[in-house]
């Protein structure tokens, strides 16, 4: 997969988050993530040997368009995507790395919560802006949000699941993540592969069920 393809996100509008993984691990949840369904995913600066592991996630997985993770500097950015990042993500907004997205036509998906924040974000040249910590906020936050910010692109990350991801999304939610609690950092050095896979294929199920019916009334209200 070359480069990040927009088109191919918001129809398959989920991101994987890989924190804590290693390098022996690699291989068995990426079969298991692809299997899954899952086509983007991050892997966290914060995680040991995060460049390597992008690096051979990249090479190994090209069905696969990966990212980096809790990209807190201009510097970590630019080795991420000499590694073969293909987009960036953070819990925040760091101008500099913004600047550095904006200079390199790199996607990037900041974290912000509060409509300053998320204002600031977009203004900034984020492709989406990810609404973090979205559990602690709920679904309905995600419509106020959009009552002002109709044109804004938000991510719902933290706390999402099959049982919400519908709320999540008639909420105005453009995209969400599913992180620890199917990557957990134990289940996968346990290598628990075939839960992996089979908690991602019903994440995924719930997101393609809602894409699939958003599709429908949309292309309903065109042709009426």
């Amino acid at each position: 997969m070359a480069g990040f393809d927009l088109t191919l996100f918001e129809k398959k509008p989920v991101l994987g988050i890989l924190r804590g993984i290693d390098v022996d691990s690699l291989e068995g949840v990426l079969e298991a993530a692809l299997s899954g369904g899952l086509r983007f995913l991050e892997i966290t600066l914060n995680t040991s040997s995060a460049f390597l592991l992008i690096k051979k996630a990249s090479e190994q997985f090209p069905d696969f368009c990966v990212g980096a993770g809790t990209v807190l500097s201009a510097e970590s950015a630019q080795r991420a995507v000499d590694a073969g990042a293909k987009f960036l993500v953070a819990p925040n907004l760091n101008e500099k790395v913004a600047e550095f997205c904006r200079q390199n036509n790199v996607v990037y998906f900041p974290g912000a919560l509060t409509p300053t924040e998320i204002e600031k974000a977009w203004s900034s040249g984020a492709t989406m802006v990810k609404v973090f910590p979205a559990s602690q906020m709920g679904p309905n936050y995600f419509k106020l949000l959009k009552g002002p910010f109709d044109h804004i692109k938000l991510m719902a990350v933290g706390g999402v699941g099959p049982q919400n991801i519908p709320d999540y999304f008639s909420a105005g939610a453009s995209a969400v993540a599913l992180g620890g609690s199917i990557f957990s950092p134990s289940r996968m050095a346990n290598r628990e592969f075939p839960t992996i896979q089979k908690e991602i294929e019903e994440f995924m199920f719930a997101v393609n069920k809602i894409c699939s019916n958003i599709s429908e009334r949309d292309l309903a209200n065109h042709t009426s």
